[in-house]
């Protein structure tokens, strides 16, 4: 069934000397890079979610598997939500809105976080269901908006829906590779030569600045 059959309208195709042109492949490797930033983002954080949890509800595979649920779950509701927003206008300025909400919704983990395990650790003797909850308290909400950023960023990505599937795997691609490097320079590296909230600080950090200038790059009046 086609676009047009199926009453959704599908993306223009921009002109040819419009997606070669600096401005645009710029724009493109900027697209990129934020996929892959995220993906860097959401495992750094699940990562060392593990080890802010241990203390509390140990390192077992129960308290593992409740974390990667609640990761897993979040970013397929982000997904839902991204593919549903990116229908609306999307922009860099909305994605650059999605990195700083994906920032700021971390911050509870660092000022709060302690306070919220060593309560549910009490309150809930079962560490499956303990942790499980504490999980979700703490890391759903960033994830959600983690999981956001790939969609939407595939929709600024399309300039010809011959090349959607192309422009869909490139972007795939870049976040999947981002999420690898998060894993190997968080557990090799990052955890070895900082403190566990620091580590999550920088990602904190980094994603805002990220977002804020992807919002501050398209409200300018000749952004792409």
């Amino acid at each position: 069934m086609s676009a047009s059959q199926s009453g959704i309208a599908a993306p223009p195709s921009r002109p040819l000397d419009t997606v070669q042109s600096p401005r645009w492949r710029w724009r493109n490797a900027a697209l990129y890079s934020t996929a892959a930033w995220s993906g860097f983002f959401v495992m750094g954080v699940e990562l060392l979610g593990g080890r802010l949890l241990a203390p509390y509800f140990g390192s077992s595979i129960f308290v593992w598997g409740a974390l990667i649920a609640v990761f897993m779950t979040a970013l397929a509701v982000g997904y839902l939500i991204g593919g549903q927003l990116s229908l609306r206008s999307p922009s860099l300025r909305g994605l650059g809105l999605l990195l700083i909400a994906e920032a700021l919704l971390a911050l509870p983990v660092i000022l709060f976080g302690d306070a919220v395990f060593d309560a549910l650790s009490f309150s809930i003797e079962d560490p499956r269901y303990g942790s499980l909850l504490a999980a979700f308290l703490m890391f759903s909400a960033p994830t959600v908006f983690s999981g956001m950023v790939s969609p939407y960023a595939v929709r600024l990505l399309i300039d010809n829906v011959e090349r959607s599937g192309q422009s869909a795997g490139r972007l795939y691609f870049a976040s999947t590779l981002g999420s690898a490097g998060g894993t190997i320079l968080t557990t090799f590296y990052l955890v070895l030569l900082f403190e566990i909230n620091t580590i999550i600080v920088g990602l904190i950090a980094i994603s805002f600045a990220i977002g804020a200038w992807l919002y501050t790059t398209g409200y300018r009046p000749h952004a792409p």
